[in-house]
């Protein structure tokens, strides 16, 4: 179908424009006949508007309020006297007059006091001359097996004692050591000592030195 030529059609261009012909002549008739004037007066005609009045309330009675109280002064408070103090004064004291007789002291008489005796000193002497045994022991001495597992590889210790006139030890003592296991073992080694009396006390001190080989 070609709508070229469709379009073409000139019956159907006539049909169209005798359709709008028609219309406007409606139109031109409408505006001679008053048709549209009568359209404008409907809408113009006046709109009747009526107020409603809220009714009045009556006015209410004459109420008489009562009379307001009479106002009422607050009394004043009450008058306290104060209280009576009585301070006692205390009667004037009379300046003593004592009389001291001083007594000389005592005169003591100055005895010279004696002289004090001089401690007694221990005599010191070599441990190989207070003890015979002395080189037998030390030569048995041997390096401490506690100082081994503690990884110590040497020491020293200083023993001191007293050997009095009948061969005795006494006031056996650490007087100075580098490590406590130096000290018990020198302490021990000491002990075994078999000393000789020198016809009075002798101090005797004993250095110990270890080390391990």
């Amino acid at each position: 179908m070609d709508f070229s030529q469709q379009q073409a059609n000139p019956r159907r261009n006539a049909v169209g424009f005798s359709f709008v012909v028609v219309l406007h002549l409606a139109v031109v008739y409408a505006l001679v006949t008053g048709l549209a004037q009568k359209m404008v007066e409907v809408v113009r005609a006046p709109i009747e508007t009526t107020v409603i009045e809220e009714p009045r309330k009556p006015p209410p009675a004459d109420v008489v309020l009562p009379p307001p109280p009479p106002q009422m002064d607050a009394p004043p408070p009450p008058f306290i006297p104060p209280p009576e103090v009585q301070i006692q004064q205390a009667p004037p004291q009379q300046p003593a007059i004592t009389v001291q007789q001083a007594t000389p002291p005592p005169v003591a008489e100055f005895k010279p006091m004696p002289p004090a005796p001089a401690p007694e000193q221990a005599v010191s002497v070599a441990a190989g001359v207070a003890c015979p045994n002395f080189a037998t022991v030390m030569g048995d001495v041997a390096f401490p097996r506690d100082a081994m597992r503690q990884g110590i590889d040497k020491g020293e210790a200083l023993i001191e004692f007293t050997v009095t006139a009948g061969g005795t030890v006494k006031d056996l003592r650490v007087v100075s050591a580098s490590h406590a296991i130096f000290a018990r073992n020198s302490l021990r080694i000491v002990s075994d000592y078999k000393c000789k009396g020198q016809g009075h006390d002798v101090l005797v001190q004993v250095p110990f030195g270890y080390r391990l080989e």
